[in-house]
């Protein structure tokens, strides 16, 4: 797909497409205050590079789920002071998405300024079934801009109007971000350097079911911990206690055994957990054996012992993707796991990838060095959607474009 080593913009104005969907928290006022800027952070080189290459650059992003209706819970307001912080640069909100407000702001816009455009989902046009009422969002967003960007790599397994509707109208490219995240991505699915392991957790395996699938003819050890361990815990005849367990996925999970144990892929799982007696991080605890699990506790995180194992199973890899924490690490006594995996993957001789989403928040509220891995995805459901080998259109549309 074409990059922006493609375009020339010098005095063009430049729709990017980001992903600044950003936790936030009620600040002391009331105000929203953003708590993790990691993915406005992510944008940055895409925007000061078309800034620095003269552009006008009006960014579109969303932020939460506001289903087509204005909220202030919702709106862009703390994105727009926090970019402008970071940029050193003022970033005018465009308050009414595509309106004659925005379009005032658009034009009177002159090279390197930047303009954000109020959560383009506010407007239900954005994800809405009708294709024809997302062509005519489409065409609205088009029409602000000259050339389309897309860098929001969280929202390119999306069909909607910012993502693959304007790509559609507009000469578009991958912004850097995007660029690097299929770059990876690609690599991992295609020729992966070996021994190749897989981490995965989180608390539904569910979730990861078509991860699981694609991955398992392609990976030597896939390694599954957090609360989606449970469930395979269970496909192998263990008692779980009180923790979590998707019944309905037992038989999916003893197939998948089944059939790592006849390809030969190491898959592993808790030898030991820590589980308390209530979810909460003042509840009691023990270190328990992955089979003695018993009614009236719940794991929380893997044990000690499986850390070990798991750091060990990780050493010799050359290449490494984690998808998914441990354990419920936003509570001090059940962080060590998630903790642990992270470090034996800076310890590892390997490419490091980290799926975004959790394990990304993790490495963040852990104070881990994000530097010391190869690359930290901003697209959780992305990046397992790409794992699962599926197309995304957001990206299927940039190469159609090339």
């Amino acid at each position: 797909m074409r990059s922006l080593d493609d375009l020339q913009v010098a005095g063009l104005t430049v729709l990017v497409r980001s992903d600044f969907n950003v936790p936030l928290a009620d600040g002391p006022d009331g105000v929203p205050v953003i708590t993790d800027d990691g993915r406005i952070v992510a944008g940055l080189p895409t925007i000061q590079e078309l800034r620095s290459a003269g552009a006008k650059v009006v960014v579109v992003a969303h932020l939460g789920r506001p289903k087509g209706q204005f909220s202030s819970q919702f709106s862009m307001a703390p994105v727009a002071k926090r970019l402008s912080d970071l940029l050193e640069v003022p970033v005018h909100l465009g308050s009414d998405v595509t309106g004659p407000i925005t379009r005032d702001l658009v034009a009177a816009m002159s090279p390197g300024d930047v303009v954000l455009l109020e959560n383009i989902r506010f407007d239900p046009r954005e994800d809405s079934k009708d294709p024809a009422a997302r062509s005519e969002l489409s065409a609205e967003l088009a029409s602000l801009a000259d050339v389309f960007v897309s860098d929001g790599f969280g929202v390119v397994h999306r069909e909607q109007a910012s993502v693959t509707g304007v790509a559609a109208l507009l000469p578009s490219v991958a912004g850097r971000l995007v660029e690097r995240e299929a770059t990876v991505f690609a690599a991992l699915l295609s020729d992966p350097d070996r021994p190749y392991a897989v981490i995965l957790g989180g608390s539904k395996v569910s979730d990861k079911l078509g991860v699981i699938g694609n991955l398992l003819s392609k990976v030597d050890r896939l390694l599954i911990g957090g609360g989606m361990a449970f469930t395979f815990l269970a496909a192998k005849g263990m008692a779980v206690g009180d923790s979590l367990l998707e019944a309905d996925q037992i038989s999916v999970c003893r197939e998948f055994i089944d059939q790592a144990a006849a390809t030969g892929v190491d898959l592993v799982l808790p030898m030991d957990v820590v589980v308390a007696d209530s979810f909460s991080p003042d509840a009691a605890t023990k270190i328990v054996s992955a089979d003695h699990i018993e009614t009236g506790w719940r794991g929380l995180d893997i044990g000690p012992a499986t850390a070990e194992l798991f750091a060990a199973k990780l050493a010799d890899a050359r290449t490494i993707v984690w998808n998914g924490p441990m354990g419920v690490f936003e509570m001090a006594p059940f962080a060590h796991g998630t903790r642990a995996v992270a470090q034996a993957m800076i310890d590892a001789k390997a490419m490091t990838v980290v799926g975004g989403g959790d394990s990304a928040a993790a490495i963040r509220l852990l104070g881990l060095p994000e530097e010391q891995f190869t690359h930290i995805s901003t697209g959780g459901g992305a990046s397992l959607e790409y794992l699962e080998g599926k197309t995304l259109p957001g990206l299927a549309i940039l190469e159609e474009r090339s």
